[in-house]
């Protein structure tokens, strides 16, 4: 499970739909997350042995904490990928509290935007990669993508470009592994109040929106976790390349329901 940050993660509530299935759940952290999230682990069952410090953008790092799950797990059933990064100039966002003024779209720094596809794009490539000797077969890869790859969300900004690549090596991973029975999939979530989310310009306002426009309204962690326990079982053996909205119907609308 790559992405966890606290207790309002979605890779947090997919951990522990999977764990309370009875799947044993190895994470990652970084340096800032490394108490919060052995803390949650330990207040829920779970064995803190099975965290790893991992970098996305750091191999050998990945290499270790498959090689440490490897020995302690066997081969790897499945793989969350629920990393993402922006910083505010590429999500052309002033920050609480800032001076500073954010770029204009056209504007977006390279540096900074390819730093951020490294971590949240690029990344489901690289440890697909790393992963792929320790992988059983018939696994699972699922990564979590959001709607502004194909709809423009002004606040969403440069972040959009991250996950219409990040859909795109999905589908290339599907096709990669095909002939080993390996599936890789994405769910394109809407909008939960994760601590992400509330880097979005107004975020509180698109979920307000997507109450009245979504046919069934918004949605939870939880909603999610539930379709990634889909994807992570045996009933979607057949399912690869797939990009799944769970948004309570929001894709499909083309203007609000608000009678």
């Amino acid at each position: 499970m790559f992405g966890i940050r606290n207790d309002s993660s979605i890779a947090w509530h997919i951990a522990k739909k999977l764990f309370s299935s009875g799947c044993s759940v190895a994470v990652n952290y970084v340096p800032d997350t490394e108490s919060e999230v052995k803390a949650l682990l330990a207040a829920n069952g779970m064995d803190t042995a099975l965290a790893f410090c991992v970098d996305v953008r750091d191999e050998q790092q990945i290499s270790d904490c498959f090689k440490a799950a490897h020995k302690r797990l066997g081969k790897i059933d499945y793989i969350l990928h629920g990393v993402a990064y922006g910083n505010h100039k590429v999500m052309c966002t002033a920050l609480p509290d800032s001076q500073e003024t954010p770029p204009r779209y056209i504007d977006i720094p390279f540096d900074d935007l390819a730093d951020s596809f490294n971590v949240s794009a690029y990344s489901l490539l690289r440890i697909c990669r790393v992963a792929e000797p320790y992988l059983s077969a018939l696994a699972s890869v699922l990564t979590l993508t959001y709607n502004a790859s194909q709809r423009v969300f002004p606040g969403y900004a440069g972040m959009s470009i991250n996950k219409a690549a990040l859909e795109c090596i999905m589908r290339y991973l599907a096709q990669y592994f095909g002939a080993a029975g390996v599936r890789v999939n994405a769910i394109s979530a809407g909008l939960v109040m994760t601590t992400s989310a509330g880097g979005i310009k107004g975020v509180r306002q698109l979920r307000k929106i997507a109450k009245h426009t979504a046919p069934l309204g918004n949605i939870t962690a939880e909603d999610i976790a539930a379709t990634a326990l889909y994807y992570f079982s045996d009933l979607s053996q057949k399912v690869t390349g797939n990009l799944h909205f769970v948004d309570g119907g929001f894709n499909i609308m083309g203007v609000s329901n608000d009678e």
